[in-house]
């Protein structure tokens, strides 16, 4: 049996299959395109890069085409108003992406241009950027031979090595072996080869190794090891968090709502006003009303999960409120509200009295 680290073959084996199979991707060039001398724009790899950090493909699509169809270039995204980026943003979760999607368009118009550099270390020193999103940008944007490793590439790795040192701890000789694989030809076109591979044949379940291109030289094949990798290492269970919300309209149909601040979960996002977050075991924290009202717990809860923990919150409802108390509150009017533009969280809680 053949070790595959002496099959320098399968790069290009990948390619061929890649350049067959290729998914279709709003920020993707073609194989065939990119051949003809079409090059990828690196705008939108970055963007999409961005918006795929833990969020799937199939969620991230209609948020990139919105926002391509309203911020056509980095320009004209630096040039965008925080609120109307942080509300097209609403949903996708992970909302210091967001803010750090803004500094980064801006500091690339302040010091590059407006283009971004074709350099891998300069490409890190940009907000939000860090080593995958730079080797990733490096590789699809600029062939450059940079070696991407994300969950789907970490997974093909490990079965095509039989690796079973758990994750986190075996992302270094996963990353050693990325490197190795890289090729100087066509590096991009690798890179997102090796990213299709997994999602669609070597995936977490049931792959499908009988139509792999790799699936002579797969080591897990070869052993029957590849449905239970790449291994991981436990994780603790997610702490419970209990809060409060208070949603109250005028009679005019204009809501109370605060952007919270910049730091923390949902940093820089619309919200309802309302108590902290905290494990408080069965009790349920009320924090300060927002305004003086006729407070009304509303029926059920709003539950939501979030990286490192679980959150329930109270709804509480109140019509017609008198004096505002919370100095960080403000009405927005009915023409100017968009339920949308909440994250998730907080559009479940509107949901809930609706």
């Amino acid at each position: 049996m053949r070790d595959t680290t002496e099959t320098s073959d399968l790069p290009h084996i990948l390619l061929e299959w890649y350049d067959v199979h290729a998914r279709t991707m709003p920020w993707r060039v073609a194989p065939a395109d990119r051949k003809a001398g079409q090059t990828p724009d690196p705008y939108r790899i970055w963007l999409s890069e961005v918006m795929l950090q833990q969020t799937t493909v199939a969620t991230v699509r209609d948020y990139f085409q919105r926002f391509i169809a309203r911020w056509p270039t980095v320009a004209d995204l630096a040039a965008a108003q925080d609120a109307d980026v942080m509300g097209e943003w609403a949903g996708l979760g992970y909302y210091a992406r967001a803010r750090n999607l803004l500094k980064c368009a801006r500091a690339v118009v302040a010091d590059h241009g407006g283009q971004f550099p074709a350099d891998h270390a300069q490409l890190l020193k940009l907000p939000g950027i860090g080593p995958y999103t730079a080797a990733a940008i490096s590789s699809i944007a600029f062939d450059l031979p940079h070696a991407v490793l994300d969950g789907n590439v970490e997974r093909v790795l490990a079965r095509i090595y039989d690796i079973h040192t758990p994750l986190p701890a075996a992302k270094p000789e996963l990353m050693d072996r990325a490197i190795a694989l890289t090729p100087i030809d066509r590096p991009g076109d690798y890179a997102q080869a090796v990213m299709d591979l997994g999602a669609t044949i070597c995936t977490p379940k049931s792959p499908a190794c009988g139509i792999c291109p790799w699936r002579d030289p797969c080591l897990a094949r070869q052993r029957g090891t590849a449905p239970e990798l790449p291994k991981k290492t436990p994780k603790k269970p997610k702490p419970i968090r209990h809060g409060t919300v208070y949603l109250t309209q005028r009679d005019d149909g204009a809501w109370l709502l605060e952007t919270r601040p910049d730091k923390g979960l949902l940093g820089g996002m619309l919200g309802w006003p309302g108590s902290d977050w905290i494990d408080a075991g069965e009790a349920r924290p009320r924090g300060t009303p927002p305004a003086a009202a006729d407070w009304q717990i509303v029926p059920g809860e709003v539950r939501h999960t979030f990286t490192h923990f679980h959150l329930m919150l109270t709804v509480m409802y109140a019509a017609n409120p008198q004096d505002i108390l919370h100095p960080d509150a403000q009405f927005i009017a009915p023409d100017q509200f968009r339920p949308s533009d909440l994250p998730t969280v907080m559009r479940k809680a509107f949901d809930l009295i609706r």
